[in-house]
């Protein structure tokens, strides 16, 4: 498996992943919206195929905030989303990002597993968040910058 930046043919099979993994998916005008306007955009690729993608930028100077990331249902529970968080991670951490931010529904214990897994943890409640009014859960990661020095007590 490879992950590589995201090209704009894709968007069909990104598209392909995020219907089949969201109930309220993103249409593929606003994911390319948001690749145009500068976010990072990677997929995992196995043997010629698209199996999973990421998307995040940096929403302050040293905040960055995952916007999307979905793997392939066949794809699952083999290390694909790990590794794309763990890529972005260290594309974060070229630009002295300091915390990670995400939002998940309450609902998706799933989720919340996998990015308590990779570090993250839960912050606060964004109440009716989902177009369908469920709540959010904000999920935050701090980063160990490796420019900036520890402080040891």
């Amino acid at each position: 498996m490879i992950i590589r930046e995201f090209r704009r043919p894709d968007i069909k099979r990104v598209l392909e992943i995020e219907e089949s993994s969201f109930d309220d998916p993103y249409p593929s005008s606003v994911l390319v919206e948001i690749y145009n306007l500068g976010a990072g955009f990677l997929v995992a690729q196995e043997d010629n195929s698209i199996v999973g993608y990421i998307i995040f930028w940096i929403r302050f100077e040293d905040e960055g905030h995952i916007i999307s990331i979905a793997v392939d249902k066949k794809y699952r529970r083999r290390g694909v989303g790990s590794k794309l968080v763990e890529t972005a991670t260290e594309i974060f951490q070229k630009y002295n990002v300091k915390k990670i931010k995400l939002e998940v529904r309450v609902g998706n214990r799933g989720a919340q597993k996998f990015y308590r897994h990779l570090g993250f943890s839960e912050k606060k409640i964004l109440e009716d968040y989902y177009e369908d009014l469920e709540d959010a859960v904000i999920m935050n990661r701090e980063l160990m910058n490796p420019k900036t020095p520890k402080i040891w007590e």
